[in-house]
């Protein structure tokens, strides 16, 4: 009886032998490996005598050595991808060492010659003459290593992550064949998922994930990170059955792999990258260019890739590829010129760079700009001279429809890029406003995106016939589905009987699976929102009706517009950021205030100013608005306010340096602006739509390995709004926001099976830990249940009781602020399990899975974050609703209604805190407690004599020692005082208030 091999060294057989049966590939031993040169000299020679056999004549006339050094020289300063596609000058001639693919089938000579390349796998290769360490698997090209594998498999007990750790400990970096760019990739594999890295650094190596994705890059089906069941075989047969055959590799090495230069804006200093395909943007580059050489001209491509996807070198490899693509006949190319369309500078010039850099020959891409003429005519010359590829921005495409709808016998790829203008400032907000005639603290109107640019011209203008087009966007309109979205074939009847088609984007590369890959945060983590409370008093004797709607919603403007409202918030905002953001991404954390209009931005930058120099913190805001704004007879502008000492313009650029932590935007910067160090987000505007997922995706871009997670405190917006604006786009797994109280009796059931504590070492605790008895009396009690976590319980049950404790925290202290919890049991469990968890340890072991447990923040649900929740999405493509065609029913009839009921109505919506008792409480927190506090002679003493700053501290202290006897009788008064940071500290103000005006009226002791 012979059973499957499962063993390591039989899945590197498996995909050997494919290699080798399926592909053509040679099998090479170790032994053919020259250490001191990092290739297979015999299957070097063997490609050039076949193919150059003049040059292989002069190489054994000049010795085989010294073109070995030549080419080890050239392949250090170069690299391999370099030297692969230009081959190596030595002497009087030029040695090929790699023949790309013929794009037309007719070129049978290139066929020849791409034919003849060795591509060879060679099985346990030992590299290094310093050591006996093997690579599983390593492919070759005409002798010259591209690809190193370690292979992993779960049956025997080592995954992928194995892999990446033996990549990044047990791999020199130094040794030749691991040199920057001496090899393409490196991939770590098992049976389930795939990981590669193009540059080992040791333990700093970073591998990105290189699976399908669940839903393999189609609009349906599940969503997420990995890869999905293969019912005729191992889920990452994908690599050896798509990536690793003869024609994917040529195709890499020749339009995709590639060693770029980036430059560091501020020290000028150059750093050289490998770029390797993420397997999303492979496959859509790849899929979209089949599809058009099948489909021809007129078609419209939507693609519909997440942030954190890699769009800008997605499209620079589609550009680049698109104009060299012959049709089905392989006669003519399919397209004379590709058009690159971009909304951003700052991208306008990537992109420039990204393709010139990927195409192999000068004079092939145009970048238009106004430097030698107008931009039209520039883009006029270029399309005259038959340029390849064409780079401009929206403003020019006005005119590029004309000219190349005057240009038929011309064929034209357009690729347009979703990049926002969220940057460019004002192009007709000015207009907007007077013909709405908005109030000036009204709402700023919004500036339109590069998608809603498009669309509008494209539907006052036929789109072009001789042409087709290629759409990115990660957050695609209904406009923008219907104009480039494919129609599927399949009809619905809706609920009035009409027959209906959807449009499906053609490739997508989700958020969920951004997310889950960790290229991006979920910015719907940790999402706060706060109530406003206000009272407002009717100031005329009168009672006058108004338009009850409108009168709420100026009410509100008013109130949340008010200078103490602006001020209130901003130090809400201040002190939540010096408490818990500052010293986030390794002390770098910054943050985004979105306000509603440039009036509102203009308050909160003198309120957050005027409170930064009172506290004398080190940080300074800076505020971003277009144009001018008179605000109280002053005019205002950007570079008035913010004062830089150097690039007076540039906000990017001042507010990437340290001290500059808030950034204050009006409908700026809110699209478009990546800012990894950006951790939280402060919102005091309604948000909607595509714009709410715009702006918060500010936060989520990756600053590894210290951006952990982000925080969005939201003065304006329902969560359920959000979710609602977030759904169509995510499409991830639902996530209950609603929590059951249930649930907490749940947890406390599963705790107690385990016997870490009894009901007796919790009276005993608390009665010790809530008198403020000394550490050593209550620690003991604690330390038991700590003992007999560590020697009683299995790992199973230790990891099951501590992720039932850290939950029992996480739902009681977010419970604790939307339900009035009287129950003593639960309050005293949480405070014993708070000092109980951080002492409980598990061992570690290679169940990579641990970690997670370990290092869970316990401060992302800190009690001071009223209305904490983590904002769940559904798993189903999201739908957004077809283009409106019903008309309006005109002006509704306005609600009439007195001034004394509005303002009633609109307190008792906005009015003070919901106490169950509201008479009690007022009363204790008015009137007994400021007595209490007036009478301690202490207290007034200090008030008296002391400077305002220790007074202050010894009226605070004081009063969260009385607090403690409200612990039982007032459960609902001391949860909120010890729980809401913002409501102690205002309380706190108002008790030392009283105080100082009692000492002024010599009101000591009463």
């Amino acid at each position: 009886m012979t059973f499957t091999d499962t063993s390591e060294k039989g899945f590197q057989k498996y995909i050997t032998k494919e290699l080798v049966e399926k592909n053509h590939f040679v099998e090479s031993v170790s032994n053919d490996f020259d250490k001191e040169f990092c290739i297979n000299p015999s299957h070097l020679w063997e490609f050039i005598k076949a193919t150059q056999p003049d040059a292989y004549e002069m190489i054994q006339r000049k010795g085989e050595r010294a073109f070995l050094v030549r080419l080890d020289e050239k392949l250090r300063k170069l690299g391999v991808i370099e030297v692969l596609r230009k081959g190596v000058k030595h002497f009087d001639k030029t040695v090929d060492l790699f023949y790309r693919q013929p794009s037309s089938s007719y070129n049978t000579k290139d066929k020849t010659r791409y034919d003849s390349n060795i591509f060879a796998v060679t099985q346990e290769l030992v590299y290094s003459s310093d050591n006996a360490n093997r690579l599983d698997l390593t492919i070759f090209v005409n002798g010259i290593p591209i690809i190193t594998c370690e292979l992993k498999n779960p049956l025997s007990g080592q995954t992928v992550h194995n892999g990446i750790r033996q990549y990044q400990n047990d791999r020199d970096p130094k040794e030749k064949i691991f040199s920057f760019a001496r090899c393409m990739v490196h991939f770590a594999a098992d049976t389930e998922l795939i990981f590669m890295s193009t540059q080992l650094n040791y333990k700093k190596t970073f591998f990105l994930p290189f699976n399908k994705g669940l839903n393999e890059g189609k609009p349906s089906g599940n969503f997420g990170a990995g890869n999905p069941i293969n019912p005729n075989g191992i889920k990452t047969h994908y690599f050896w059955e798509e990536i690793l055959t003869k024609d994917s590799l040529a195709n890499i090495i020749d339009k995709f792999a590639q060693v770029v230069e980036e430059t560091d804006e501020d020290t000028k200093k150059k750093k050289r990258i490998m770029i390797f395909p993420r397997y999303h943007q492979l496959t859509a580059v790849r899929q979209i260019l089949a599809h058009a050489k099948r489909n021809g001209l007129g078609k419209k491509y939507l693609i519909q890739h997440s942030a954190g996807s890699g769009k800008s070198k997605s499209i620079a490899w589609l550009a680049h590829q698109l104009h060299g693509l012959f049709d089905t006949s392989g006669e003519k190319h399919l397209f004379d010129s590709v058009i690159v369309i971009t909304d951003r500078i700052v991208l306008d010039k990537q992109l420039s760079e990204d393709i010139k850099q990927f195409s192999p020959k000068r004079g092939i891409v145009e970048h238009i700009t106004s430097v030698g003429g107008s931009k039209t005519s520039n883009l006029q010359e270029a399309l005259a001279n038959r340029k390849k590829v064409i780079i401009c921005t929206v403003q020019t495409f006005p005119f590029l429809l004309d000219e190349m709808s005057d240009l038929p016998a011309m064929k034209f790829g357009i690729v347009i890029d979703e990049a926002h203008s969220g940057q460019s400032g004002q192009t007709s907000s000015k207009m907007n406003a007077v013909l709405a005639d908005k109030h000036e603290d009204a709402e700023e109107p919004q500036e339109k995106t590069l998608e809603d640019k498009i669309n509008d011209l494209i539907e006052s203008r036929k789109m072009i016939t001789n042409g087709s087009y290629f759409a990115f966007t990660a957050t695609p309109k209904n406009k923008t589905l219907e104009t480039f979205g494919v129609k599927s074939s399949e009809t619905y009847t809706d609920e009035n009987g009409e027959v209906k088609s959807r449009f499906f984007p053609f490739h997508v590369y989700s958020m969920k699976q951004a997310i889950e890959e960790e290229f991006i945060l979920d910015v719907l983590k940790n999402y706060t929102t706060y109530n406003s409370f206000y009272k407002l008093i009717k100031a005329v004797e009168d009672n006058p009706e108004f338009d009850t709607k409108q009168a709420q919603k100026k009410l509100r403007a008013y109130v949340e517009g008010h200078p103490f409202a602006i001020a209130e918030k901003a130090k809400i905002m201040l002190d939540h950021f010096h408490r818990d953001v500052r010293q986030l991404i390794n002390g770098e954390a910054k943050t985004m205030i979105v306000t509603k209009s440039i009036i509102s931005a203009i308050q909160y930058k003198k309120a957050f100013d005027e409170y930064l120099k009172e506290i004398k913190s080190p940080y300074k805001a800076v505020v971003a608005f277009s144009g001018k704004k008179t605000y109280k007879g002053v005019e205002y502008d950007e570079v008035s306010m913010n004062s830089f000492s150097s690039y007076k313009t540039d906000i990017p650029k001042n507010f990437n340096k340290r001290e500059n932590r808030f950034l204050i935007v009006a409908d700026k910067y809110q699209t478009g602006f990546d800012q990894p160090l950006l951790h939280t987000m402060y919102v005091d505007k309604k948000l909607s739509d595509v714009q709410a997922v715009q702006t918060l995706s500010r936060l989520n871009r990756a600053k590894k390995p210290y951006k952990k997670d982000t925080f969005v405190l939201d003065f304006y917006n329902k969560t359920e709004d959000i979710q609602k604006a977030f759904e169509p786009y995510y499409t991830a797994t639902i996530l209950s926001e609603e929590t059951n109280p249930n649930k907490l009796n749940d947890l406390v059931d599963n705790l107690e099976v385990f016997e870490v504590y009894n009901e007796y070492n919790i009276d005993d605790f608390f009665e010790k830990f809530v008198n403020g008895e000394e550490r050593f009396k209550w620690e003991p009690i604690i330390d038991r249940s700590a003992e007999f976590f560590k020697d009683e319980l299995t790992k199973d049950q230790k990891i099951e009781f501590k992720n039932n404790a850290k939950s029992y925290l996480r739902v009681y202290s977010y419970l604790g602020k939307i339900l009035d919890f009287n129950n003593q049991d639960w309050e005293k469990l949480f405070w014993y399990l708070k000092c109980l968890v951080p002492k409980l340890f598990i061992e570690r072991t290679e169940d990579l899975a641990e970690g997670i447990l370990e290092s869970i923040d316990m401060d992302s649900y800190r009690p001071s974050r009223e209305g904490t929740e983590d904002i769940g999405l559904a798993s189903e493509p999201g739908e957004v609703r077809g283009i409106p065609v019903e008309v309006g029913g005109g002006q509704s009839e306005p609600e009439l209604d007195t001034l004394e009921n509005i303002l009633g109505a609109f307190n008792q919506r906005f009015g003070d805190i919901d106490w169950t008792d509201k008479d009690k409480v007022n009363q204790i927190l008015t009137e007994q407690l400021p007595t209490e506090m007036r009478a301690n002679k202490e207290i007034m003493d200090a008030i008296q004599h002391s400077d305002r700053q220790n007074a202050k501290i010894s009226s605070d202290k004081k009063l969260e020692e009385l607090m403690q006897q409200y612990l039982f009788s007032q459960t609902e008064i001391f949860k909120k005082f010890t729980t809401d940071k913002d409501f102690q500290r205002r309380y706190k103000e108002f008790i030392f208030d009283t105080l100082m005006d009692a000492n002024k009226r010599g009101g000591i002791n009463p």
